[in-house]
């Protein structure tokens, strides 16, 4: 995971290696290293460059600690600013006392149905959940086998109508269903569709209204960088959503769209999926990640990985 980038900041670093104090000089040539790696991996550009005058106002505006030499706080503070663009704070999901509906949105191909399954796994674990899977992709059959296959590996019931090719009916319906049937969640699966297709993202948003949502998600590839920011932004415009879930992080990711997205819909990144087990889903904590972008490790979520 953004191996590529890791490698490019820490060279950036070295820049400063063996200097006593940071100057204007020595803090401008780390800072374009800084850059070129970001936009290397495929962080918008704006982003960059806001993120890189962050950097150099800190780094100016403070004298060297007595514990820390140059180098050693440039790490620091980039580590800061990159905690800050991810979001700062660990974002939760919004859970409702009675029952609590989670709409997915997303291009095709994101991971949006494996990540239902894997949310739904993480809610009856975490809290005690009575999850409802719901297939609302009325366009592609397998999806909808997929949703089932899925349901069955975990222990969840699908709410599924083949006959029905409005999904909006079906959402509806499925809520009902979830009422009578003694359920608190439901999470929606819906189509994948590109922000171009005026059609179809009418139809998310006649969804979206419809079922009033405890909880909107986009689900983003982690691998598509750029193009899924810009993405998120049409989507963010006509769904308002609460928030970010980045798939395939296990895979040779630039880090494009975890570093970007936050900045560009102002909208928290709250989950990632980091394989296809059920099971590999983690809560998104932009110091941790940080941490791992600057190949500090992530001890913490070691831990906690062990402990479950």
């Amino acid at each position: 995971m953004f191996n590529n980038l890791t490698d490019k900041l820490n060279s950036a670093f070295q820049v400063l290696k063996g200097h006593g104090k940071i100057t204007e000089i020595n803090v401008a040539e780390t800072l374009k290293e800084v850059r070129r790696a970001l936009l290397e991996a495929d962080v918008n550009y704006q982003t960059a460059k806001e993120f890189t005058a962050n950097v150099k106002q800190k780094a100016l505006g403070q004298d060297v600690l007595t514990n820390l030499n140059p180098g050693q706080l440039m790490v620091k503070i980039v580590k800061d600013e990159l905690t800050s663009l991810m979001g700062g704070d660990t974002a939760g999901i919004n859970l409702s006392n009675t029952l609590t509906i989670v709409l997915m949105s997303g291009l095709q191909g994101s991971g949006k149905t494996t990540f239902c399954g894997k949310l739904s796994k993480y809610l009856i674990k975490k809290k005690s959940k009575k999850p409802l899977l719901v297939a609302c992709d009325v366009y592609r059959p397998a999806a909808i086998e997929q949703l089932k296959v899925i349901g069955e590996q975990i222990g969840v019931e699908v709410y599924s109508d083949e006959e029905e090719k409005k999904p909006v009916k079906i959402a509806k319906d499925s809520i009902k269903f979830a009422k009578k049937n003694g359920k608190n969640l439901v999470i929606i699966d819906t189509a994948g569709r590109l922000a171009i297709d005026e059609k179809m993202m009418n139809e998310i948003k006649q969804i979206h209204e419809a079922i009033n949502p405890s909880e909107t998600l986009f689900v983003v590839d982690s691998m598509t960088g750029q193009d899924a920011v810009n993405t998120a932004k049409t989507f963010n415009d006509i769904l308002n959503f609460d928030g970010v879930i980045l798939t395939k992080l296990d895979g040779d990711t630039r880090g494009g769209a975890a570093l970007s997205i936050k900045s560009v819909v102002d909208k928290p990144i709250k989950f990632i999926g980091t394989g296809e087990k059920m099971d590999a889903i983690d809560v998104f904590h932009p110091e941790r990640m940080a941490d791992r972008i600057l190949g500090m490790g992530d001890i913490v979520s070691l831990v906690e990985k062990a402990e479950d």
